[in-house]
């Protein structure tokens, strides 16, 4: 009956939040089993958790840099250091995608923000639109998988997982994401013959390696001053960070201070000075700082404009977990998740076909529904059954992530595909067409993380 009724209300074109929220309650009333008001309980007491205060945060620092500038830095960052190469602008989308991951937190974000740059910069050198589309779309992907990710933070609640561990699964992942498709530009340029884009220049491309030369360095050298040394930590990173500003301003580099974000997050977690939820509002107060007063980019009346928009989006994402958090709650009561354990217990008990049959469910919920609505509905669902056969929760949480990701450049409902189109003025059809060739480096990096744990697990392994 629940399913029926969930169902039935979504292919009435009911939002899925109304349509979890509206089957439980309607079932509730045909059962009366229990009162009506448990509806109202159990979606307050589903949000009422503190993991989850790290969405609107982790939604306003990426609205922060998108609306900051940042994204032309990045990409100009990006331009020096691989630009020179074969199929120039396409590992420059690749790159700068990797870097604006470690901001963004959600696929839409990234394609929104960098897309409209990394597209126009293609065409105007001679890149078909559908290239720079497919390519575009294929890198947003990266968003949620690189930390932060807000994907991961909804997974992490609902699964009982530590969020620091999952963001520190994504990066190895990501960067094999990222392999993938440059191989893939590599392969197209050598097949059609192209250039680079831009010449190589040794000052631009030595400036550039030193700016990733100190990204690398700063937090090793914390670490060393603090782990062998015996400084104070928070005094010792402290006169880092007055020293970090103080080389940012003598040399003016690109994007050093930005793509510092991901790295004082992870570090911060790994460490033990601060929890995701709070390296959440560490990464609010970072882009603040860059913003308002550091590079003066960003307005107060545009800071006003991005705190509404970040209200909305986080009311929209908490809606659907309130909602999840019952229909979870109902699809447990009724029976449902130990039947659909127990059927597929009964099919297999081999560990790499639940993952196949995993991977090719949560493909197509993930070119029905909004990542966000997946997971709180999927989790309930498949996790019991990882449980039971020991898969690790970390490393599902990547797959299904990476699954419903995929799904976002898929009609019908997936709206980096929507995005882009708008912004490339194609259609959702020819876009389709020019993303089907992306999905094969996206497809066999979903395969090595299916099935080659380890390259999930060994960040987390090494600090949990």
């Amino acid at each position: 009956m629940l399913k029926i009724v969930f169902l039935f209300l979504m292919a009435g074109g009911l939002p899925v939040a109304i349509a979890m929220a509206g089957a439980s309650l309607i079932y509730l009333f045909w059962a009366q089993t229990t009162p009506p008001y448990v509806v109202i309980h159990r979606m307050i007491s589903g949000i009422d958790s503190f993991p989850l205060l790290a969405v609107p945060f982790f939604i306003l620092a990426g609205n922060l840099m998108n609306n900051a500038g940042v994204t032309n830095r990045i990409f100009n960052f990006a331009l020096a250091l691989v630009g020179w190469l074969k199929g120039g602008l396409g590992h420059v989308n690749v790159l700068a995608s990797v870097i604006f991951a470690g901001m963004s937190g959600t696929a839409i974000a990234e394609a929104a923000g960098l897309g409209t740059i990394e597209i126009k910069a293609m065409k105007d050198n001679g890149y078909s639109t559908e290239f720079a589309v497919g390519l575009t779309a294929a890198s947003a992907t990266l968003g949620p998988i690189i930390p932060p990710s807000l994907p991961f933070v909804i997974y992490g609640m609902m699964a009982n997982v530590s969020v620091g561990a999952l963001f520190l699964a994504g990066i190895l992942p990501g960067g094999l994401m990222a392999i993938f498709m440059m191989l893939t530009v590599s392969w197209y340029a050598h097949k059609n013959g192209w250039g680079s884009d831009l010449k190589f220049d040794w000052v631009r491309f030595a400036k550039a390696l030193g700016e990733l030369a100190l990204v690398i360095g700063w937090p090793l050298a914390m670490w060393l001053l603090v782990e062998k040394a015996g400084l104070p930590p928070r005094a010792t990173v402290l006169v880092g960070l007055v020293l970090l500003f103080g080389a940012d301003w003598i040399f003016k580099f690109q994007a050093v201070l930005p793509i510092m974000t991901p790295v004082l997050l992870i570090g911060g977690m790994t460490t033990g000075v601060f929890t995701p939820t709070e390296g959440a509002v560490a990464a609010c107060v970072w882009c603040m700082v860059l913003g308002l007063f550091w590079y003066r980019t960003l307005t107060w009346k545009m800071f006003v404009k991005v705190c509404l928009e970040t209200v909305e989006t986080t009311s929209t994402v908490l809606f659907i977990v309130a909602a999840a958090s019952i229909f979870g709650w109902m699809l447990t009561a009724t029976g449902v998740t130990s039947a659909i354990s127990s059927w597929v217990l009964s099919f297999t008990h081999e560990p790499w076909m639940f993952l196949l049959l995993a991977n090719m469910l949560m493909l197509f919920v993930g070119c029905f529904l909004e990542p966000t609505a997946a997971i709180t509905i999927l989790v309930p669902l498949l996790v019991p059954i990882c449980q039971q056969l020991g898969i690790d929760l970390v490393h599902f949480g990547l797959v299904m992530v990476l699954n419903l990701m995929i799904g976002l450049l898929h009609p019908p409902m997936g709206m980096v595909l929507f995005v882009l189109a708008r912004i490339a003025k194609l259609s959702v059809e020819r876009t389709t067409m020019a993303v089907l060739p992306w999905l094969i480096p996206l497809l066999g990096a979903l395969v090595v993380i299916t099935y080659v744990p380890q390259v999930v697990l060994w960040l987390p392994k090494m600090f949990y």
